[in-house]
């Protein structure tokens, strides 16, 4: 059974009826990379075999921006694109529960008792191999499927996805190890899709358009550092006048020390494109690092290494 476009839900008190019954992935999923995949993919053909419906859930915060507030920004993916990989992986529905002192006082056994069965009376449950949930982690895969045999529905655990040629399982953090080292194609391996920042583009000082670069400003917020420099980059235009357009460009990543900024942003420019995208919300693919930030004696200087970093990733774009 699978519920009619597949939406996020952000309270218990708001999932459809559709939803109880279902078969639940339970994790974070930030990237939904591969070894995410693998989870949603056993839970898909367990839904499959029980009829069920197939949901996520997730919490929203990060259970360590809760914990961490001040720990530097991580985030791999927005929770709305986060749902919308796992809707594109045959997900019926995405539970994006807050993570609020509430949620971090609660035990594993009334998380599974209250929530699991008494609000979402799931046919099923599951989980990577290394989950943990509840008051100070002490639930765990082996507590859910002993807990939750006890109450009425099965539990399963994924194994460990490994890397090719490695030991070492896919995982958010080498994904984002990748990525502050200036390697997007190696994080792209590990996701199975590109990393890639969504914001509106904001007003900038028009200093591109001075130098014949025009460029489109995006803060960063949340999302993880990855390594200052150029990139290539492939752009979706997700809404605006241009909506639906995919462009193919350059775009520096840090702190423009030629002009100098207080906080770090993407500024793209646009192959074969003039509009005006001043207030759109785009996606930009990191694809391929060129080379480290810089500081040039002047915008001339600046506006000839732009050329050259420019032909660099047509040539690495194909374009």
């Amino acid at each position: 059974m699978n519920i009619a476009n597949p939406t996020l839900y952000r309270s218990l008190t708001d999932l459809p009826a559709e939803a109880q019954g279902a078969v639940l992935a339970i994790g974070n999923f930030d990237g939904v990379h591969i070894g995410h995949q693998q989870v949603i993919g056993d839970a898909y053909a367990l839904a499959e075999a029980k009829n069920a419906p197939l949901g996520v859930m997730l919490f929203d915060p990060h259970p360590q921006q809760f914990f961490v507030p001040d720990a530097p920004p991580f985030r791999l993916t927005r929770l709305v694109t986060r749902a919308a990989l796992l809707a594109d992986l045959g997900v019926d529905f995405t539970l994006a529960l807050p993570f609020d002192a509430a949620m971090a006082a609660c035990e594993a056994e009334d998380f599974i008792a209250d929530i699991l069965v008494g609000k979402l009376n799931v046919a099923a449950v599951c989980v990577g191999y290394d989950f943990c949930f509840g008051k100070g982690r002490k639930g765990n895969f082996a507590m859910l499927r002993d807990v939750g045999g006890e109450m009425g529905f099965e539990t399963f655990a994924t194994e460990a996805v490994l890397q090719p040629d490695s030991t070492n399982p896919f995982s958010s953090s080498a994904i984002r190890n990748f990525l502050r080292d200036g390697e997007p194609e190696k994080a792209t391996a590990l996701m199975g899709h590109a990393f890639a920042i969504e914001a509106e583009v904001q007003t900038g000082d028009r200093r591109g358009h001075t130098i014949g670069f025009a460029t489109a400003n995006m803060p960063l917020d949340d999302y993880v550092l990855p390594k200052f420099g150029v990139y290539a980059v492939r752009a979706d235009i997700l809404d605006g006048d241009f909506a639906g357009q995919a462009l193919r460009g350059v775009a520096n990543l840090g702190l423009r020390p030629t002009v100098g900024t207080d906080k770090p942003r993407l500024e793209s420019h646009f192959f074969d494109f003039d509009g005006d995208l001043y207030g759109a919300n785009l996606r930009v693919s990191l694809l391929h690092f060129i080379r480290p930030e810089q500081k040039f004696d002047g915008l001339d200087a600046l506006k000839a290494q732009i050329a050259k970093d420019s032909d660099k990733a047509r040539e690495m774009l194909g374009s």
